[in-house]
C-alpha cells in the first residue's frame, strides 16, 4: 500500500473491525514505489497489494492471480471494469474511490469579498482576481506532488476534450502531444497559475509543497483561500480547521456554458500478486464486504464505490456525484498513460510549465505551452 500517517492508522482501524482472524496481518508501507510489490522473485512481495493504481492493473497480469469468484463481481460495476476485468477475468476488486474533482475552500473568505463558488471555469478565474485584489491568495498548490499538477490538468482536458480524454486513456502508444486539445488545456491551465499572486507563497513554495501542507495553508496557516484536493484530504481539513463550519467544498466547474462538469476519479484496488495464498483470498472477502470499512468511514476521508450515505454533509455531495449515472466520468488519465504519466515524464513536464508561468502573468503562457509540448514529444518516446 501506498498509505502513511492518518490513512494508515485509519486502515488499521478496519482490519480491527474484521474480528479476530486465523492469520497474521501485517501492513507494509511501499510508497511511491508499488513495482516492487509484483514478480514471485520480489524481495518485497506482499500477499495482498491495495494498488493505487488501477491503470496498472492490465499491464500486471502476468503477477497477478484472479480475484475470487464470489467477490469478482465487485471488479466488473461501473468504472471499475475495464481496467479491473481483462480477457473476462477480474483481477481486481476496488477498496476505496477517490474523487479528483473536488476543491475545499473556506466559506467566511468568500463571504468577505462577496463571491459564490464558480459555476464556469471563467467564473473561478474571475474569483481569483477577486480574491487578489481584495489582498487574499487564491489558492494554494501542492506542486511537490505531481499527481496534483496532473489532476488539475486531467479536469480541464476532460472539460473541454472528452473524446480525447478518453482516446489518449485506451490507446496503447498515447501521444498528447499530437493532440491540438492537449496544447489547449495546457492554455487554459496557464490562464489560471500565471496570474500573478494566485498562488500561496509563489511558485517557489508551491514547488516544494507536498499535499498535506497544501491544505493547512488554507486551513490552518489561512494563506491562501482553496486547494484543488481529493476527498481524502478531509481528515486533515478537519484537523487544522480553526472553525468546523468554515469548510467548504465544490466541485471543478464546467469549462464552458451548456457543456457538463469533469469528475476524475482514482482508488485504491485488491490485487493479489502470485503466487496466492487461501488466508489472501479470505481477507480480500472481508475488506470487501460492504460494512467493512464502516471505521474508515467514520473517521472521514473515505469514499467506497456506489454508496452514498454514512458521510460527511461534503462527502456525501462527492459520492452522490460519483454515483449520477451519465456526465464526464473518467479514471485518472495519468495512471493510464503508463511510463508517460510517470513522475520523470508527465510530471515533470508539468512541473516545468508551471516554472515558466506562474506570477509572471498570461503573455508569457503560449510560449510555454509550446515548450511543454516540446517536452512532451520527447518523452513519449
Amino acid at each position: 500500500m501506498s498509505w502513511s500517517g492518518q490513512e494508515l492508522r485509519a486502515f488499521h482501524a478496519v482490519l480491527e473491525g474484521l474480528g479476530k482472524l486465523d492469520y497474521p496481518v501485517e501492513t507494509v508501507p511501499l510508497g511511491d514505489d508499488i513495482s516492487t510489490a509484483f514478480g514471485p522473485r520480489s524481495p518485497h512481495r506482499p500477499d495482498i497489494v491495495m494498488l493505487p493504481q488501477p491503470g496498472l492493473v492490465p499491464r500486471q497480469l502476468r503477477d497477478l492471480e484472479p480475484i475470487p469468484d464470489d467477490v469478482a463481481q465487485l471488479g466488473r460495476a461501473r468504472l471499475w471494469s475495464e481496467l479491473l476485468v481483462q480477457g473476462g477475468i477480474t483481477y481486481g476488486v476496488p477498496f476505496k474511490t477517490a474523487h479528483k474533482s473536488a476543491v475545499w475552500y473556506r466559506p467566511s473568505v468568500f463571504r468577505e469579498v462577496g463571491v459564490e463558488p464558480p459555476r464556469l471555469w471563467s467564473e473561478w478565474l474571475t474569483l481569483n482576481r477577486t480574491l487578489t485584489q481584495a489582498g487574499i491568495r487564491p489558492l494554494s498548490l501542492a506542486a511537490g506532488d505531481g499527481w496534483v499538477l496532473t489532476d488539475f490538468l486531467e479536469n480541464v482536458l476532460l472539460g473541454i476534450a472528452p473524446s480525447v480524454y478518453a482516446a489518449l486513456a485506451t490507446a496503447t502508444t498515447p501521444r498528447p502531444s499530437r493532440q491540438p486539445q492537449f496544447a489547449a488545456a495546457l492554455r487554459l491551465l496557464g490562464s489560471m497559475w500565471s496570474a500573478p499572486e494566485t498562488l500561496a507563497g509563489g511558485v517557489k513554495r508551491s514547488l516544494v509543497q507536498q499535499f498535506p501542507d497544501a491544505i493547512v495553508e488554507v486551513f490552518g496557516h489561512r494563506r491562501a483561500a482553496m486547494v484543488l484536493a481529493s476527498d481524502f484530504a478531509e481528515p486533515v481539513v478537519r484537523s487544522f480547521a480553526a472553525d468546523p463550519n468554515d469548510i467548504g467544498l465544490f466541485t471543478f466547474p464546467p469549462l464552458s456554458s451548456g457543456a457538463a462538469a469533469p469528475v476524475v476519479v482514482g482508488g485504491d484496488v485488491m490485487v493479489l500478486p502470485k503466487p496466492t495464498t487461501d488466508d489472501a483470498r479470505d481477507l480480500v472477502r472481508r475488506l470487501a464486504a460492504p460494512a467493512a470499512a464502516d471505521p474508515w468511514i467514520k473517521e472521514g476521508g473515505f469514499l467506497a464505490d456506489g454508496r452514498v450515505t454514512g458521510y460527511s454533509p461534503e462527502l456525501t455531495r462527492l459520492a452522490e456525484q460519483l454515483a449520477t449515472p451519465g456526465g464526464l466520468l473518467q479514471f485518472d488519465l495519468s495512471d493510464r498513460l503508463g511510463r508517460l504519466g510517470d513522475i520523470d515524464r508527465l510530471w515533470r513536464v508539468l512541473t516545468d510549465f508551471l516554472i515558466r508561468i506562474g506570477d509572471r502573468g498570461n503573455g508569457v503562457v503560449a510560449d510555454a505551452v509550446d515548450a511543454a509540448m516540446t517536452e512532451l514529444r520527447k518523452v513519449e518516446g
